[in-house]
Formats: structure tokens, C-alpha cells, sequence
């Protein structure tokens, strides 16, 4: 059972959650999406561990399918419409406020209505949503006029609670002098740990904001199981990415070796040592790695639960200090701001 909670910022501030959340992305997001018992199975395995009066945080996005589709959104309709009774267990948050198709930020009144409306329809009742980031920042709108908009539907009934995702932390503190924020969702791992990063977590604790961390594992590369881009199945989105170019890999794995050390030494897999350290870095910092089977689920919010000494945390900084990592977060040839990061 999962030992560890944290709870959740701004108008939300009562919700207890796992130490560990859920991503779900990749149930949907690849060439062969997970059959749906597989799926399930993943999904229950974590809410089944949860202690009494905790939710697990289940985060999706309008467009986690093939041709940017309603299939993750689907997947979790079947899920609630099959097990109604986990829904109050559940904590939903999904991204939107894009253009569909096109993955561009859009932060229109209209956009965002029917963004949230078209969650809304496909989840056809069977969850509330909890929870609505727009997944990127859209500058042709000021965030203030955006937040406003998005109180509004939340006082319709449309969702409970407004979060941010990658943004920066100016941008959080402008946000949270609107409408009281949530959550911040922003990539955090061993080999995604920036200056940017660290302002964002420590402007979150002093405004009493949840940090959501997703990409604890860095996509995969660093449970060590995936060591070249042949370990993808052709059409996964990964193959495309800078860090996972074939050179790009094989200078990086020394961090995972680098790591793999450190949690052979305290029995932990390399999965559990990357959850827990995201975890140390905050009592408001929440790890979301994904998991689409139940076994890695466990081994996930088990990752969560381990605490790790001071030692231990000052060996994995050396190896964050003398690793430098090879390729940008996306591709090299975009700069962040075109793909609306640290917005």
C-alpha cells in the first residue's frame, strides 16, 4: 500500500493524493495502443494501493491518441463506465486549449470552451474532470483574460480546478494573483533538472502550489531497458525526439549506468531511484511517471515511497553535475519558445 500523500495547492488545497500519480499518455499515444484489459489492470493496481481518503492523480490530454484523437479520453470512459466505483477514487486532470490536429496553443474564449466541452463529451459522465491545464501558454492572449475564461467555466461546472502546464516561474506568479492554481505540471528527471525547473518547484512551495513532475523516468531512457532507438516500435513518438538519436543515446546512458549504481547499492530498480529522487525534491513535488501494465505501476508508486539518505542524494547530484546530457528535451532544430515551453 502506498505510505506516502502530498496534497494538492490553491481551491484545492484539502485534496490528499498519492506521492506518486499516474500518466497515462502512452496507454494511447503510440502506434499500438494498450489493449483495454491491460490498461485497466494498470489503472486499478494503483488506486487499489491507495490508503483511506486518497485519490490517485490520473493525467490525460485531449489529444493522447493517434492523430492527435479522443483515445486516451475514451480509454478512461470504458474504464469508469466498467468500475464506477473507482471514480471518486480517482483524480482526473487532462491538458487542452490546442488546436486539434496541429498540437498549436490556442487560449481563445471559444477554443477553450470547446476544448473543455469536447473532454467533457468523451468521457460521456462517466468521471468528472477534476482538473484543466492548457497544455501550453498561447501568447497571443494574456494570461490573465485566459484564467478569467477558464474561472468562468469552472463556476459553470464544467471542471473543479484550474492547473498550469510548462510554464515558467513569473508566469505562475502572475497566474496564481488571478485564480487560485491547483497545480503546475513541468518535466522533471535526473536529465531534466534546469535552472527554469528548479525556480518553478521553489516559487510552487512558497505559493503553496503542487508540482506535478511528469516524465520522471526521461520517457523510459532511464529505467535502462531502452538503449537505442531499434527499442522503439516504429511510429513512437520518441524515436524523433533530439536525446533519443541513436550518438545522443549512447553518450547519455552513462547517467543511467551512473544511476543503476546507485540503486543496485540500495536495492531499488533504476526506475524507483529516479521516482524517489524527483519525489526528495519537494513535499509538493508529485513524480507522474506512465505505466500501462500493473507490475510497473507498483514498481512506480513503490518508487515513491522510498525515502533516500543524505548521502544517497548527494551521489546522484555528482552524477547530475558530471553527466552532461546530450539533446534537447524535443528536437534541437525548434527552440523551446516555438514549442511554448518555460512560457
Amino acid at each position: 500500500m502506498v505510505t506516502k500523500t502530498a496534497k494538492l495547492g490553491g481551491n484545492a488545497s484539502d485534496v490528499v493524493v498519492a506521492k506518486t500519480a499516474h500518466g497515462l499518455m502512452m496507454m494511447t499515444w503510440k502506434p499500438t495502443p494498450v489493449p483495454d484489459e491491460e490498461a485497466f489492470a494498470a489503472i486499478k493496481a494503483g488506486i487499489d494501493s491507495l490508503p483511506p481518503n486518497t485519490k490517485m492523480i490520473l493525467n490525460s490530454g485531449e489529444f493522447y491518441a493517434a492523430e492527435f484523437g479522443p483515445g486516451n479520453l475514451e480509454l478512461l470512459s470504458r474504464f469508469f463506465e466498467k468500475y464506477p466505483e473507482y471514480a471518486d477514487k480517482a483524480f482526473l486532470s487532462v491538458k487542452g486549449g490546442i488546436k486539434l490536429r496541429q498540437l498549436h496553443p490556442d487560449s481563445s474564449p471559444e477554443n477553450l470552451r470547446r476544448s473543455v466541452d469536447y473532454i467533457n463529451e468523451h468521457l460521456h459522465g462517466k468521471k468528472s474532470l477534476d482538473l484543466f491545464e492548457c497544455a501550453r501558454v498561447d501568447k497571443n492572449y494574456p494570461l490573465e483574460d485566459t484564467l478569467k475564461v477558464l474561472q468562468g467555466l469552472a463556476e459553470e461546472g464544467k471542471f473543479k480546478y484550474i492547473g498550469l502546464s510548462e510554464v515558467s516561474a513569473a508566469t505562475i506568479r502572475r497566474a496564481a494573483a488571478v485564480v487560485p492554481v491547483a497545480a503546475v505540471e513541468i518535466e522533471v528527471s535526473p536529465w531534466s533538472y534546469t535552472q527554469e525547473t528548479k525556480d518553478v518547484i521553489a516559487t510552487c512551495a512558497e505559493l503553496g502550489i503542487a508540482v506535478v513532475a511528469y516524465s520522471p523516468l526521461g520517457r523510459g531512457f532511464l529505467t535502462g531497458q531502452i538503449k537505442k532507438p531499434d527499442d522503439f516500435e516504429e511510429g513512437d513518438f520518441r524515436k524523433t525526439l533530439s536525446r533519443f538519436k541513436e550518438e545522443n543515446m549512447r553518450h547519455n546512458f552513462a547517467i543511467v549506468d551512473a544511476l543503476k549504481a546507485i540503486a543496485d547499492k540500495k536495492g531499488i530498480t533504476p526506475a524507483q531511484l529516479s521516482i524517489a529522487w524527483v519525489s526528495s525534491l519537494g513535499p509538493h513535488v508529485i513524480p507522474l511517471p506512465g505505466s500501462s501494465n500493473s507490475k510497473r505501476t507498483l514498481e512506480n508508486l513503490a518508487g515513491g515511497d522510498v525515502d533516500l539518505s543524505a548521502d544517497e542524494l548527494a551521489a546522484i547530484a555528482k552524477v547530475l553535475e558530471t553527466h552532461e546530457v546530450k539533446g534537447g528535451r524535443y528536437r534541437d532544430e525548434i527552440p523551446d519558445h516555438v514549442l511554448g515551453l518555460w512560457a
